[in-house]
C-alpha cells in the first residue's frame, strides 16, 4: 500500500525516501511502484537495526498508467448533460445565434475547459449573463465577426492568466457582481418573453418593455399553451413530494420541462415554431473582424470582463460547496484561478474557432456537478463527450422540440438570476443603492456602462463612510464616555480632539469604538490624550461597541508578550538600555503578573467570575512531570475549568500503601474521582526527563535523600523496561500512520515506559478501579517530545487500562493475582504512541472537553490522526493486530485512542523485534 508522509529524518541522518513520493493513492495509475521500491530499499538499509519496512503494492498488471473513471463522475456528468443540453439550446435562441452554435460550446466547454481549467469540478459552456452582450455583437457586427472576436476574448483571458491576475477580479465590489447577473437576468427575461408570447424580441430591453402591451393584445395561443407547461413542470418539477417524488427529482427538471413540451406539441398537433439544426456542412466559422477598431475592441473587452469575473466567483462558490460535502473520503483539490482563467481562455480560443458560443463557468451546472457526487474533472469532461455525441446522433429527436418552450426555459432562468438571497445579502451590508445603481445600468445603458456606473457608486459610498464619523461624549456618574460611531481618519480628527479635551482632568474615561478602521492620525491623537489623562491621574478605558475592553493604543508594542513567551524574552514596552544588566528573579516575576494584568485578565475576568460563581467542573485530571517546560494548558489548547492539574517529578503515580511519606497524589486522584467526578484521567510523559535520566543512573548504595525516596516509585517502569518478555514502546513516524520508530535511547524508552506503568498504577487505586468497573471513566496515555513540539498518544490502551467488572472483582479477590494477569495480558504487546496531527477543523467544544472517545477504526489499522481522508498505512511488524488509533483534535488528550474492551489477545512478537538489547 502506498502512503505519503511528511519528511522525517531518521537517526542516521538518511531521510526516509517514502516521505517524498508522489501523492498517488492505493489505486491511482500515476503511483510509480519501481522508484518507490528503491527509495524503501534506502530506507530499509538505513534503519535496518530498528525498523521493519513493509514493501510496497506490486505494479498493476501492463506496467502502464491506464485511464481510470470514477462510476460517480460518469453519473454526474450524465446528470450535468440533461440539463446542458437544453440550456445550450435555449440560449443560442436567445442570442440569435445559429444553434449548433449553443452544442459547440457546451462541448467545447466541458472538453477544453474542463481539462485546462484549474477548477476541477466546475463545468463551463454558454452562459445566460452572456446572452444580452452576444446578443449585441450579433446585431451589430454579425455572426462570423462575433465569433472572431470570442477568439480574441480567449487571447486575452490567456495574456491576463500570464500576468497572475486571477483574483484581482474578487476585488470587485459583490453588490456589483449581483447588481450586474440581475440586470443581465431582467434583459433575457423580457426579451424572451416575447418569444413566449408568440413574438419577436426587439433590440433593447427598454424597447421589450414598451412593447410589451401590443404583444399582449396579440397572443399566440400555441405558443403560449406551450410555454405554459414548460414553465409549470420547471417549477413544479422540484418540488414534487413523497418517495416517488424523491425518485422523480433525480431527472433534471429543464430535461422534464422540455420534454412535457415536446410531447404536447406532437400529440396535440400544434403548430408552433421547432428546433431546425442545419447540417454541419453549412456551420457559419469565424472571418476577420469586419467594423469600427474601437467598437471591435469593445466587444473584446465586454466578453473578456464578463466571462472572466462570472468564471472565477463560479469557480469560488465551488469550491464553497465542495468544502461543505459531508463525505471527506474523498480530496478535490481547491480551485487555481489563474490556471482557470487559462482554461476559459483556451476554450474561448476553440468555441469561437469552431463557430460557437463564448464559454464561461456555469453556476447551475457546476452545483448540479457537485451535487451529483463529481470527484474529478472526469466528470465535465464527459458531460462535454455526450454534447459531442447527441449532436451527432439525436439530431431528429432536437428537431422536435418547439421553440417557445427552449424560450420559456430561458426566460425563467432570467427571472431566477435576480437572487432574493442576493438582495437581503447586500441590504443587511447597506449596499442597496450600489445594487440597485447597477441593475438599472446594465438594463437601460449596457453591461460595461452599468458596470462602470455600479463602481463609481461604490467608491462613493466607501467614501461617504470612511468620512462620516460620529463622535458623542456623556457622563455616567463619575464615568465620561466617549461613543465614536464609524471610522477614524484624519478628517474626524478635530472633532475627535474637541471631544477627548473635555473630558476634566483625573477622572475616569471609557472611550467606545465601533469601527473597522483607524488611520495614523487618529491613533496617534488617542494615544497622546491617553498618555496625558493618565499622566494627570485619570483613567481610560478603550472598549468595543459590546463593552468588550480591547487594547489600547501603543498596545501592539506588546504583541510579541505571547502567553508562551519566556521571562527572558519579554522587553515589549521596555527600554532595554534602560534596564540593569541582570534583573532579579522578582523583577520578572512582577512584570510577569504585571502584564497579566493589563493585557489577559480583562479577557478573561468575565469566564473566571462565572467559574467562581459555579465551581469547578473539569472533566479531566491530567496528571504530568514539574518539568518547566511542560506548559500544560498549551499543549492541551484548554482554557480556565478544563483540566484538574497534579505535577510531581516524573509524573509517578505511587501504588497505594507503598512506602510513602506524601500522599497528595492519591488525594489528588480521589477528589477528582469522587468529588469532580472527572471523565478520564490522562497521564502525560516527556522527552528528556530528569527524574527518568536519574532513574537509570541510580545508586542503589547512595543515602536515601528525598528525591531518591521519590524516585523509588518509578522502579516498577525500570523493571518493566528491563523485562525481556515485553516488547518495547515505540513512537508511530507521521500522518500517514507508518510503522513508527523505537526511542531514541533507553532514557526515551523508560519514558514512555513510565506512560504505561504509571497507567497501570493508577488501576490499583480503589476510587479509580471502581469508576472503570462502571464503564464512567477512561484512562489515556500522552507522551509530549519537547525538542519537536510534538504530542503522542497511547494507542491499544482500551483492553489493558480501561478495565471492566470482570477485572474488577478478580483484584478484588486478589491483587497479586491481577497482576499476573496483568504481566500475562500485556506480555508481549507493542505499545504505540501514536503521532498527533494538527487538526483542521475548529476545536471541540471546551464545555465537553475532553469529550468521549472517537468511533473506532479498523481493528488492523494504525489510522492517523490528520483527517479522514488520509490513507492507512500497513500495519506494523511489532504491533498487535487489535493495535489501533483513533481520531484525536489536535492538542487534545480527549481522543486518546483505545481498542475494544472485547478485542483478543495478541499474539507475542518475536525477541529481537521488541525485545531491549
Amino acid at each position: 500500500m502506498t502512503a505519503c508522509i511528511p519528511a522525517r529524518t531518521n537517526h542516521t541522518g538518511t531521510a526516509d525516501a517514502a516521505d517524498t513520493a508522489d501523492t498517488a493513492g492505493p489505486t491511482d495509475p500515476s503511483a510509480r511502484p519501481g522508484r518507490s521500491g528503491r527509495s524503501g530499499r534506502m530506507f530499509r538499509a538505513a534503519v535496518r537495526p530498528r525498523f521493519a519496512s513493509k514493501p510496497h503494492s506490486p505494479p498493476p498488471a501492463g506496467g502502464g498508467r491506464r485511464f481510470r473513471v470514477a462510476g460517480a463522475d460518469v453519473s454526474a456528468s450524465i446528470a450535468v448533460f440533461l440539463i446542458a443540453l437544453p440550456l445550450s439550446l435555449g440560449i443560442a435562441l436567445a442570442t440569435g445565434a445559429p444553434l449548433q452554435a449553443g452544442l459547440v460550446a457546451a462541448a467545447v466547454g466541458g472538453l477544453v475547459a474542463g481539462r485546462l481549467g484549474g477548477s476541477p469540478l466546475q463545468v463551463s459552456g454558454p452562459a445566460a449573463g452572456l446572452t444580452l452582450v452576444t446578443a449585441e455583437l450579433i446585431q451589430k457586427y454579425g455572426w462570423r465577426t462575433t465569433c472572431a472576436i470570442t477568439v480574441l476574448a480567449g487571447l486575452a483571458q490567456l495574456a491576463l492568466s500570464c500576468l497572475r491576475v486571477a483574483r484581482t477580479a474578487l476585488v470587485v465590489s459583490p453588490a456589483i457582481v449581483h447588481g450586474m447577473v440581475a440586470g443581465i437576468g431582467v434583459t433575457i427575461a423580457l426579451a424572451q418573453l416575447h418569444v413566449v408570447l408568440g413574438g419577436t424580441p426587439q433590440s433593447s430591453a427598454v424597447h421589450n418593455f414598451l412593447g410589451l402591451p401590443s404583444q399582449l393584445a396579440e397572443l399566440h395561443t400555441a405558443a403560449v399553451s406551450v410555454s405554459a407547461v414548460t414553465v409549470v413542470v420547471l417549477l413544479a418539477w422540484p418540488r414534487l413530494p413523497g418517495r416517488a417524488g424523491r425518485v422523480l427529482r433525480k431527472v433534471p427538471a429543464a430535461l422534464t420541462a422540455v420534454a412535457a413540451a415536446t410531447v404536447l406539441a406532437i400529440a396535440a398537433g400544434i403548430g408552433v415554431p421547432r428546433v431546425d439544426l442545419p447540417s454541419w456542412s453549412s456551420h457559419a466559422l469565424p472571418g476577420l473582424p469586419e467594423g469600427p477598431v474601437l467598437g471591435i475592441a469593445v466587444g473584446v473587452l465586454t466578453i473578456t470582463l464578463v466571462t472572466s469575473v462570472q468564471s472565477l466567483l463560479s469557480a469560488v462558490a465551488v469550491d464553497k460547496l465542495v468544502a461543505a460535502r459531508k463525505d471527506t473520503t474523498v480530496h478535490v483539490p481547491r480551485s487555481n484561478l489563474d490556471r482557470e482563467l487559462a482554461g476559459q481562455g483556451a476554450a474561448n480560443i476553440v468555441s469561437g474557432a469552431l463557430g460557437g458560443l463564448p464559454v464561461a463557468g456555469v453556476a447551475v451546472r457546476s452545483v448540479a456537478n457537485v451535487s451529483a457526487g463529481a470527484v474529478s474533472r472526469h466528470s465535465t469532461m464527459l458531460h462535454g463527450l455526450w454534447v459531442v455525441l447527441a449532436t451527432l446522433v439525436l439530431v431528429p429527436l432536437l428537431d422536435l422540440i418547439p421553440l417557445p418552450a427552449l424560450a420559456a426555459l430561458v426566460m425563467v432562468i432570467g427571472i431566477q438570476m435576480v437572487s432574493i438571497t442576493h438582495i437581503r445579502s447586500v441590504t443587511r451590508h447597506r449596499e442597496v443603492l450600489v445594487y440597485a445603481v447597477t441593475v438599472s445600468g446594465v438594463v437601460l445603458i449596457g453591461i460595461l456602462e452599468g458596470v462602470a456606473l455600479g463602481i463609481v457608486v461604490a467608491s462613493a459610498v466607501a467614501m461617504h463612510r470612511l468620512t462620516r464619523t460620529r463622535i458623542t461624549k456623556e457622563t455616567k456618574g463619575d464615568v465620561e464616555h466617549i461613543k465614536v460611531r464609524g471610522q477614524l481618519t484624519f478628517l474626524a480628527v478635530p472633532r475627535l480632539s474637541r471631544a477627548l479635551h473635555q473630558v476634566p482632568q483625573g477622572t475616569s474615561a471609557v472611550v467606545e469604538l465601533d469601527g473597522s478602521f483607524m488611520d495614523h492620525a487618529a491613533y496617534e491623537t488617542l494615544q497622546d490624550w491617553q498618555t496625558s489623562h493618565v499622566a494627570r491621574g485619570g483613567q481610560v478605558e478603550m472598549t468595543g461597541r459590546t463593552g468588550v475592553r480591547i487594547a489600547e493604543p501603543g498596545a501592539g508594542a506588546h504583541a510579541c508578550c505571547r502567553p508562551w513567551t519566556p521571562w527572558r524574552n519579554h522587553h515589549c514596552g521596555e527600554h532595554p538600555e534602560a534596564e540593569p544588566k541582570h534583573r532579579t528573579n522578582a523583577h520578572q516575576l512582577a512584570s510577569g503578573l504585571s502584564s497579566f494584568q493589563r493585557n489577559t485578565a480583562p479577557l478573561v475576568r468575565e469566564e473566571l467570575a462565572r467559574l467562581a460563581r459555579e465551581g469547578q467542573q473539569p472533566s479531566q485530571l491530567f496528571l504530568t512531570c514539574a518539568d518547566s517546560r511542560l506548559v500544560t494548558s498549551m499543549i492541551t489548547a484548554s482554557g480556565p475549568g478544563d483540566l484538574f492539574t497534579v505535577r510531581n517529578v516524573g509524573n509517578l503515580v505511587p501504588l497505594p500503601g507503598a512506602e510513602s511519606r506524601d500522599d497528595s497524589v492519591a488525594a489528588a486522584i480521589e477528589y477528582a474521582v469522587d468529588v469532580l467526578r472527572v471523565q478520564s484521567i490522562t497521564i502525560c510523559g516527556h522527552s528528556d526527563c530528569g527524574a527518568m535520566q536519574a532513574l537509570l543512573n541510580s545508586d542503589p548504595d547512595a543515602s536515601p535523600t528525598p528525591l531518591r525516596r521519590w524516585l523509588r516509585h518509578g522502579m516498577p517502569s525500570l523493571e518493566r523496561m528491563r523485562n525481556t518478555h515485553r516488547t518495547w514502546a515505540r513512537l508511530s513516524g507521521g500522518p500517514a500512520g507508518d510503522t513508527g520508530r523505537l526511542p531514541a535511547d533507553a532514557a526515551e524508552q523508560l519514558c514512555l515506559t513510565n506512560v504505561v506503568q504509571q497507567l497501570e498504577h493508577l488501576k490499583a487505586h480503589e476510587a479509580v478501579a471502581r469508576r472503570l468497573a462502571d464503564g464512567t471513566l477512561e484512562l489515556h496515555g500522552m507522551y509530549f517530545h519537547v525538542g519537536e513540539a510534538q504530542a503522542y498518544l497511547l494507542s491499544d490502551a482500551g483492553s489493558r487500562l480501561a478495565g471492566g467488572s470482570a477485572e474488577a472483582e478478580a483484584e478484588a479477590e486478589s491483587e497479586a493475582e491481577a497482576k499476573k494477569g496483568r504481566d500475562r495480558e500485556t506480555r508481549g504487546r507493542s505499545d504505540v504512541f501514536h503521532w498527533v496531527a494538527p487538526s483542521a477543523q475548529p476545536l471541540p467544544n471546551r464545555s465537553r472537553y475532553p469529550s468521549s472517545p472517537a468511533p473506532a477504526t479498523s481493528p488492523t489499522s494504525l489510522t492517523p490522526t490528520a483527517s479522514p481522508t488520509a490513507p492507512t498505512a500497513p500495519t506494523s511488524p511489532t504491533a498487535p493486530p487489535n493495535a489501533t488509533a483513533r481520531p484525536a483534535p489536535s492538542g487534545s488528550p480527549s481522543g486518546s485512542p483505545s481498542s475494544s474492551p472485547s478485542a483478543p489477545p495478541s499474539p507475542s512478537p518475536s525477541p529481537k523485534e521488541g525485545a531491549p538489547a
